[in-house]
């Protein structure tokens, strides 16, 4: 792999990650069509993770850090409610109250995460070797970005909610959380079957985008965990570790700029270029199957 390829890849990932069109899918067919050989070693998609990863973290660093310290107020509630039962137990003629968990915005939209996380855990782990034999296929390929040219096509045409956080249900979550489990298979835009089922759920069409990309963060952890299990670590020469710099640095700076130029695009535009864009980049990669197979 080259450092024009490394940070090509690096490109495309940050632009095909916040938008509705699979990033999985694009490197999978620029991987196969440029014939690009990884380096043997840790896996350069996991490098590419992290500067996703470090791109949404910053768009919504603001976020994420009141999240970061509900999360913590509510662990301390949770432990307080805890030792009010006892004492209320063994002590009922000085009674305390318990404290509210879910009182604000913040605390609801964390729970709700832990909760989407959940079942996108479980079916990222079950999926495995499932992504790993499709994600060489461009006819399965070709096939993910189908479905999600028909999804895009049904968030189009779906009349928007306007439910906010504290509106958010368990089983809001657990459906989201399972569409964005099944948003690992390539072709198929995890962010596309996240968006669309929180507008199936009533949210708030700039909600449900803020909703999808927060929830990238724990699920993008959680890929590079398993990643890293399976990855090797050899020798790292200066021009593999250049490589890697050149992919990450690409993907992160890319990201930021999408990221920003998506939350604007949302509000005053529809995803019918995606919806098409993705329809044809199907029809051409199953060709493509068939024609180079």
């Amino acid at each position: 792999m080259s450092f024009f390829e490394a940070i090509l890849m690096g490109i495309v990932q940050g632009i095909t990650e916040f938008l509705p069109v699979s990033s999985s899918g694009h490197l999978a067919v620029i991987g196969r069509l440029l014939n690009i050989q990884e380096e043997a070693g840790l896996s350069f998609e996991v490098l590419l993770h992290v500067g996703t990863l470090a791109a949404v973290c910053l768009a919504f660093r603001e976020d994420i850090r009141r999240m970061a310290l509900e999360l913590i107020r509510m662990i301390n509630d949770i432990l307080y409610n805890g030792t009010t039962y006892f004492h209320n137990r063994f002590h009922g003629e000085d009674a305390r109250d318990y404290r509210k968990l879910l009182h604000n915005n913040y605390r609801k939209l964390v729970t709700m995460l832990v909760i989407s996380t959940i079942p996108t855990g479980i079916l990222g782990y079950l999926m495995q070797g499932i992504v790993q034999r499709a994600s060489v296929s461009l006819l399965a390929t070709g096939l993910g970005f189908l479905v999600t040219g028909v999804l895009l096509f049904v968030m189009d045409n779906w009349r928007p909610g306007k439910k906010i956080p504290k509106d958010m249900k368990t089983s809001h979550a657990l459906a989201i959380g399972i569409c964005q489990g099944l948003g690992t298979f390539p072709g198929v835009s995890r962010l596309g079957l996240t968006m669309t089922a929180g507008l199936m759920c009533g949210l708030n069409r700039g909600f449900a985008v803020r909703y999808s990309f927060l929830l990238s963060v724990p699920a993008v952890i959680g890929a590079l965990i398993l990643e890293l299990q399976t990855a090797s670590f050899p020798a790292m020469s200066w021009r593999l570790g250049g490589l890697y710099a050149a992919g990450t640095v690409a993907a992160a700076v890319t990201g930021c700029l999408v990221i920003r130029w998506m939350l604007n695009f949302v509000k005053r535009r529809k995803f019918f270029i995606f919806s098409a864009y993705c329809f044809l980049l199907g029809i051409v990669t199953i060709v493509c199957h068939f024609v180079f197979s």
